[in-house]
C-alpha cells in the first residue's frame, strides 16, 4: 500500500484568509467571532457568528463568475489554490487522471436556495435562474475545482454533516494508498450564515445565545458553555503519494497514516453519551497507523461548545487513552474559529498539521469554569510549546457521523 503524506494546506477563515495569518490567529488565541452582518437578526435567538471578513474573489472570479459561483464554492476555489501553489506540483506533469477532486460540505448553498425560493412566490417559475440547480447543489465545489486546475482523476462530494471536511480528506487518502491517483485535492467548504441556516439551528436549540458577548461565546469544554457558534469557510489540502512527493523535492507537512471512521448509530442529532463510536474512529486511526498511545499525540477535539458534544467527547478520549492522557496535548480551535461544519474537519485537520510543523498547540480560549464531567487538560487560553510526535483530529456529525485523522512526522 502507498504511504501518503501532506504537501500543500489552504484555508479561509473567520480568523484570517491564508495559511499565515490564520496560524498566528491561533497561535495568539484570537477569536473570529463577531456580530453577523450579513442580514438583520433582530428577530434570531443568536445574533453572532464566525464571518469569513475581507473575502474578495476578483482576484480569480471574473465578475460573471461571482454571480454565478456561490460563496461556499468561491471558498473552495480560494483555498485550493492556494493549497496547490504552496504544493509546488506542475499539474501540467502529471497525468490528468492521476489527480482527483474530493470535497465535503454539509450543507451547500442555502443563500441560493431562499433567494430562488423567493422568486418563485413573488415571480413565479419561469423567473428562477437557470443556474439555480448547478449553484445549490453540495457537489459543485468538488466540480469546479476539478474544473479550475482540470483534473479529472477521481472525483466526489461527501456529506456527513460536520464530519464531511474529514471524510472528504480520509476517503481522498484511500484513494492514494489503494493506488487510484497520485495527488488529491481534498477538504470541505461551508457557507450557510443566512436566515434559514441560523434559524434553523436557533430552532434546534443549539446556538449560544451569548449576544453581548461574541468573542467569549465560543468555550468549549468549559462549564458554562451554551452552544456553538456558526461559521464559514474553507480548508484544503494536497495530499500525495509519498514516492511521487519525494521525487519532485516537495516539502512535506507530515504523513497522513491514519483514518477511522464510524456511526453512532443512536440518534439524528445527539451524540451517543457513552462516545464509543467515536472512541472507535480515533482507535482505528491509532491502529491503521501503528502509533502507540503512550507518544506525545495533540488531539484537537470536535469540542463544539454544546453540553452534550463536549462531555460525550472526553469519554470518548479517556475510552481510548486510559492511561496514557498525560502524553496527550487537548484542545479545540472551534473556541477561535467557531464552527464551520462542513468545513470544520478540513480546517482543523490544518491546524493539526501546522502544530505539527511549529511544535506548537493552540489553545482552546474561553476556558474559564472547568467541568467536573470534562476534566482534562483542553490546553486552556493559552498556546503550548510542545515537540509532538502525531496529530489526532476528531469530526463528529449529526447523524452519528465520525471521523478521525492522524498525521504523523516523517
Amino acid at each position: 500500500m502507498k504511504k501518503v503524506v501532506v504537501t500543500g494546506c489552504g484555508v479561509v477563515s473567520p480568523v484570517g484568509i491564508g495559511k499565515k495569518d490564520f496560524w498566528r490567529s491561533l497561535a495568539n488565541g484570537a477569536s473570529g467571532v463577531g456580530p453577523i452582518t450579513q442580514f438583520d437578526t433582530e428577530n434570531f435567538d443568536s445574533k453572532i457568528a464566525g464571518e469569513v471578513a475581507d473575502f474578495n474573489p476578483s482576484g480569480f472570479l471574473s465578475p460573471k463568475e461571482q454571480r454565478r459561483i456561490p460563496r461556499f464554492v468561491q471558498f473552495s476555489l480560494k483555498a485550493a489554490q492556494e493549497a496547490i501553489k504552496e504544493a509546488s506540483v506542475d499539474l501540467a506533469r502529471v497525468d490528468p487522471y492521476q489527480v482527483g477532486v474530493i470535497v465535503g460540505s454539509g450543507v451547500g448553498s442555502l443563500e441560493t436556495i431562499e433567494r430562488e425560493h423567493k422568486v418563485l412566490l413573488e415571480k413565479g417559475p419561469r423567473r428562477l435562474s437557470p443556474f439555480m440547480i448547478p449553484m445549490l447543489i453540495t457537489n459543485e465545489a468538488a466540480g469546479h475545482v476539478a474544473i479550475r486546475f482540470g483534473l479529472k482523476g477521481p472525483n466526489f462530494c461527501t456529506v456527513t454533516a460536520c464530519a464531511s471536511g474529514a471524510h472528504a480528506i480520509g476517503e481522498a487518502y484511500r484513494v492514494i494508498k489503494s493506488g487510484q491517483a497520485k495527488v488529491m485535492v481534498c477538504g470541505g467548504t461551508e457557507a450557510c450564515i443566512v436566515p434559514l441556516g441560523v434559524g434553523g439551528f436557533c430552532a434546534l436549540k443549539a446556538l449560544s445565545r451569548r449576544n453581548s458577548e461574541p468573542a467569549q461565546a465560543s468555550r468549549p469544554f468549559d462549564r458554562e458553555r451554551d452552544g456553538f457558534i456558526m461559521a464559514e469557510g474553507a480548508g484544503m489540502v494536497v495530499l500525495e503519494d509519498f514516492e511521487h512527493a519525494k521525487a519532485r523535492g516537495a516539502q512535506i507537512y507530515g504523513e497522513l497514516s491514519g483514518y477511522g471512521s464510524t456511526c453512532d448509530a443512536y440518534h439524528i442529532t445527539a451524540p451517543d453519551p457513552e462516545g464509543r463510536a467515536a472512541a472507535k474512529a480515533m482507535s482505528s486511526a491509532l491502529a491503521e497507523a501503528e502509533l502507540g498511545k503512550d507518544k506525545p499525540i495533540y488531539l484537537n477535539a470536535h469540542g463544539t461548545s454544546t453540553p452534550l458534544n463536549d462531555k460525550m467527547e472526553t469519554n470518548a478520549i479517556k475510552l481510548v487513552f486510559e492511561k496514557n492522557l498525560d502524553n496527550l496535548a487537548i484542545s479545540s480551535t472551534k473556541s477561535m474559529t467557531g464552527h464551520t461544519l462542513g468545513a470544520a474537519g478540513a480546517i482543523e485537520f490544518i491546524s493539526c498539521c501546522l502544530a505539527l510543523k511549529n511544535s506548537l498547540i493552540p489553545p482552546t480560549i474561553n476556558y474559564q469554569y472547568p467541568d467536573p464531567e470534562c476534566d482534562l487538560n483542553y490546553t486552556p487560553n493559552q498556546a503550548r510549546e510542545l515537540n509532538i510526535s502525531a496529530c489526532l483530529s476528531n469530526s463528529l456529525g449529526f447523524g452519528g457521523h465520525n471521523a478521525s485523522l492522524l498525521i504523523e512526522k516523517i
